[in-house]
């Protein structure tokens, strides 16, 4: 390779992890800010933290600090060391996302009913509607009542996932956002005035028909499988980040070592004057 296409590879592979870097840089204080800040929020699984906004940012924040660290420190002074690392990881990652995704396409109807079971604890147990959390990180109440007045949807598999939790015991109450949005204009159940009375009296009128009849679940995999589109186009590019990471740090690798015996074998070689060599010769 000569020098011209060497200098381009390494500086186009040291941007790109520069610039990698300084995404991982943000996601790691967003999660550091939302776990300092807004501890307890943000997540539709309570009993399950790991799985938290803040986990999560912080989690993919310090996985790609750590790899285009590597990646850009190996480029810039060439060490064979660090790029090898940066190979390694890289394959690592490459194999766990591989993994992670063959085990959830094998048992996807296990982990759905098993993630339906602990959305249906969550809404028993944590849905509290004093509580509404901040713009940044909504808490349990606030994510339900976004996703079910978005989707037109209520509870999990259907509206009686609110039946008998802990903001009401013993009533057959839901959110307001379960409410049908024909609902809205009409003038019936009203102990007070304003839309909200309207709807909180539609919350605990106990009738079903003015309800949405559909769970989030069923509208959530719908959407999802709408934007499969999106999904596919992200796993390709994160595909071809990873691929050019892997071809490119094995080829600088390789070149840098080519490099270094070529300086080495010129850096001992002795240097002879011409005419010495001239005089040489003729003796």
């Amino acid at each position: 390779m000569g020098n011209a296409g060497y200098t381009c590879i390494r500086r186009t592979f040291c941007w790109l992890n520069i610039i990698l870097w300084l995404c991982s840089c943000a996601f790691l204080g967003a999660g550091l800010w939302l776990r300092l800040s807004y501890e307890g929020y943000a997540t539709l699984l309570p009993q399950h933290a790991g799985l938290s906004a803040d986990t999560i940012f912080m989690g993919i924040g310090g996985t790609g600090f750590v790899v285009s660290f590597f990646g850009c420190c190996g480029a810039w002074v060439q060490s064979r060391c660090l790029l090898v690392l940066y190979f390694m990881l890289i394959v690592m990652l490459f194999m766990s996302e591989f993994l992670v995704g063959s085990i959830a396409f094998l048992f996807r109807g296990g982990l759905g009913r098993t993630l339906a079971n602990e959305l249906r604890f969550g809404i028993e147990r944590h849905y509290n509607t004093s509580d509404r959390g901040s713009l940044v990180a909504p808490s349990v109440a606030s994510i339900w009542d976004s996703v079910q007045h978005s989707f037109e949807c209520c509870g999990v598999s259907s509206y009686e996932d609110w039946y008998d939790i802990q903001s009401w015991p013993g009533k057959r109450w839901v959110p307001e956002s379960c409410c049908r949005t024909l609902y809205d204009q009409r003038q019936v159940l009203t102990e007070g005035s304003g839309d909200g009375m309207m709807r909180a009296d539609c919350g605990r009128s106990e009738n079903p028909s003015l309800w949405w009849d559909k769970g989030c679940a069923h509208s959530l995999q719908s959407w999802f499988t709408g934007q499969l589109n999106v999904v596919g186009a992200v796993g390709l590019g994160i595909a071809f980040v990873q691929l050019f990471g892997l071809i490119t740090s094995m080829l600088l690798f390789c070149t840098v070592k080519h490099k270094r015996a070529s300086d080495t074998y010129k850096s001992y070689s002795p240097s002879i004057d011409p005419q010495t060599r001239t005089s040489s010769w003729e003796d």
